[in-house]
């Protein structure tokens, strides 16, 4: 094939991939990202260690779009890891801003809401982490894995998770 004729084959796969089954997708994608392997799994992630994005062919197809996207841009970006709750709502803000750009160029539109309701699952983590088992209070993270209230002197460790119930566990007052 010229480079020319590819050129147009290329665009013309990267045009009609809205229409294109997962796997189309996800081939367009191989050939578009070659430092990146993909794989399938049961949740979409990114893994800095092994250069890979996983990916859920269970998913309905907008959702595994949206969520293959978000991960590309997370590799994209180069997120390795987070020191704390509110950096790793950050890296994610980022990473959908990139992930909604990436998706233009396959005619993908992730939609605000979409992007929103996402952010909104960690919003709502940071939000429960960051109660006070004590008093309520909303306090800011003291560490990666700790707070301390400033109104009533009560510390807690949390998990590392973020997939997780947000335990608590006090450990002084």
């Amino acid at each position: 094939m010229t480079l020319s004729a590819n050129k147009s084959a290329k665009k013309l796969a990267v045009g009609r991939s809205v229409k294109a089954s997962p796997k189309d997708f996800i081939d367009q994608l191989s050939l578009d990202y070659p430092a990146f392997k993909f794989k399938p799994g049961t949740q979409e992630h990114w893994s800095p260690k092994t250069n890979t994005i996983t990916y859920n062919p269970e998913e309905p197809i907008n959702l595994l779009r949206y969520g293959f996207l978000h991960e590309l841009a997370h590799a994209q970006l180069g997120h390795i890891d987070y020191e704390g709750d509110f950096e790793l709502l950050k890296l994610e803000a980022g990473a959908w801003e990139l992930a909604a750009k990436i998706g233009k160029k396959y005619n993908v539109v992730i939609s605000q809401d979409h992007i929103q309701n996402c952010l909104d699952t960690y919003r709502d983590w940071l939000h429960q982490r960051s109660a006070c088992p004590t008093c309520g209070m909303r306090v800011l993270q003291k560490d990666s894995s700790h707070y301390h209230c400033f109104n009533c002197q009560t510390q807690w460790k949390v998990t590392s998770g973020r997939f997780v119930r947000p335990y608590k566990i006090s450990v002084a007052k």
